[in-house]
C-alpha cells in the first residue's frame, strides 16, 4: 500500500530561485516589504525556511532579486528609437510597474547590489540619450528630472484617497462642505468646475506633465 501510494504522490517541484523570488514577488505585492520573511516565504513555498536560505542568504538578497524582476517588467528604449519617444515609454510603461509593486517605489534605486535587469535598464535608457547627443550632464539632468517625476507622480498616484468616480464625489464633498464656499471660494471653484466633472482622472494628468518635462528637456538639448 505504501509503495503504491508513494508512486501516485506527484513529485514535488524543485525549490529554485526563480520560485522563491516570484513567492516574494507574490508575498511583497500582497501586503507590502513588511509581510515578507524568510518563514513567511517557506510557508509559501511549502518547505522550511532553511530551504530556503539554500538559494539566498538573507532577507536583503530576496528583496534585490524581487526589485530586479520589477526592473525587467519596464520596456527598455530600442536600439535607434527617437530619445523622446523612447522616453516616454519608458516613463509609462515605469509608472504602470510602480502602481503594480507599490511596495517597490521606496527602494527602486537604493540597492547596493543590483541584478543584471536593473543594471541593463540603466544602461539602455543612458545609450539611448548619448546616442541622440546628449553628453552627460545633460544625461544626468533628463535623467534626473524624469525619474523624479516619474516617482513622485506615482507616490502621490497612490496617495490619494479615491480611484472611481463615487469616492472622488465622497471626497470633495467632504472636504468642502456648501458652506465652506464662501471660505474656500478658489477650492470650491475648482471642485466644481475640474474635479467633478464626468470622467476626471487624476491619472491622467500624468502624460501632460510628462510631455512638459521633454519639451523642457530637448530645449535644453538644442541650446547646450
Amino acid at each position: 500500500m505504501t509503495t503504491q501510494a508513494a508512486k501516485q504522490t506527484p513529485p514535488r517541484e524543485p525549490l529554485t530561485q526563480e520560485r522563491v523570488l516570484q513567492a516574494a514577488l507574490g508575498l511583497a505585492d500582497e501586503g507590502g516589504l513588511g509581510s515578507l520573511s524568510m518563514r513567511k516565504l517557506g510557508q509559501a513555498l511549502g518547505v522550511e525556511a532553511m530551504a530556503v536560505y539554500y538559494h539566498f542568504a538573507n532577507k536583503d538578497e530576496v528583496i534585490d532579486g524581487i526589485v530586479d524582476l520589477v526592473f525587467a517588467e519596464v520596456d527598455l528604449p530600442a536600439t535607434g528609437m527617437d530619445w523622446k519617444v523612447a522616453m516616454r515609454r519608458r516613463a509609462m510603461s515605469l509608472y504602470d510597474v510602480l502602481l503594480r509593486h507599490r511596495w517597490a517605489i521606496g527602494i527602486m534605486e537604493s540597492r547596493r547590489n543590483p541584478g543584471s535587469a536593473n543594471l541593463r535598464h540603466h544602461d539602455a535608457v543612458i545609450g539611448n540619450l548619448r546616442a541622440a547627443g546628449f553628453n552627460s550632464p545633460m544625461v544626468a539632468h533628463a535623467y534626473s528630472l524624469l525619474d523624479g517625476y516619474i516617482y513622485g507622480f506615482a507616490l502621490t498616484k497612490m496617495s490619494i484617497p479615491f480611484e472611481t468616480p463615487e469616492e472622488v464625489e465622497a471626497v470633495t464633498e467632504s472636504m468642502v462642505q456648501p458652506a465652506q464656499v464662501n471660505e474656500y471660494p478658489h477650492l470650491s471653484a475648482f471642485v466644481s468646475e475640474h474635479i467633478m466633472l464626468p470622467g476626471y482622472d487624476f491619472a491622467d494628468e500624468f502624460e501632460y506633465g510628462l510631455g512638459l518635462i521633454l519639451d523642457g528637456i530637448e530645449r535644453a538639448l538644442n541650446e547646450s
